[in-house]
């Protein structure tokens, strides 16, 4: 993060290039430039763990007209934005300038992410579903006497609200490779909970 001084207010530089300014004067003009350090976040219990490839071919075909969405309609006229403004000014004091080129870097990252996810994607085979559990299967289970439905699926595609769930997650993990009739636990921070699989779709 840098930081420069002015008259009548101090102008942030963050990390991605975005300004911040806070009205502060100063009875003589002068400009100092320097860093400042930022506090580095230290690593979460999840960091060691590696990217999910697995993704149904939905999400794949998804992530493709996103990508392609990215390149040819938001792009194009994002760059052409920071082109216009790079003729207003000094960059320094170009506040709409450097506002346009924090998003057209956050627009090329967005792309860069979309195809790392792409080229590394393996598609769950959703025809591969038999007498257990494996990626893509909607399994129904019981517990505390009442019926719950979950599909299993890779990581970046969970959404509990929906009853899909990660095969990392402690109950993916549990009933991966399990048949119908089994039952399985899964050991939670105060108690252990059983579920009885009576249905794989």
């Amino acid at each position: 993060m840098s930081y420069i001084y002015h008259k009548s207010h101090l102008s942030i530089i963050t990390r991605n290039n975005q300004w911040l300014s806070l009205l502060i004067y100063y009875p003589k003009s002068f400009t100092v430039q320097g860093t400042m350090r930022v506090p580095i976040r230290k690593p979460g219990i999840y960091t060691h763990l590696k990217p999910d490839p697995f993704i149904t071919r939905e999400r794949f075909d998804e992530l493709s007209r996103k990508l392609e969405r990215l390149k040819k309609v938001t792009r194009p006229p994002a760059m052409e934005e920071v082109k216009r403004l790079s003729l207003t000014g000094d960059y320094s004091e170009n506040h709409a300038y450097q506002h346009a080129k924090g998003r057209l870097r956050g627009i090329n990252q967005r792309i860069l992410d979309i195809e790392y996810e792409l080229t590394r994607a393996q598609i769950i085979d959703m025809s591969k579903h038999g007498k257990t559990v494996v990626l893509g299967s909607i399994v129904t289970v019981v517990t505390g006497g009442k019926a719950k439905i979950y599909q299993i699926l890779g990581s970046t595609q969970t959404d509990p609200t929906k009853g899909v769930i990660s095969h990392n997650s402690p109950l993916g993990v549990a009933l991966m490779g399990r048949s119908a009739g089994e039952e399985v636990e899964v050991k939670l921070k105060d108690k252990t909970v059983k579920y009885k699989i009576t249905k794989i779709e």
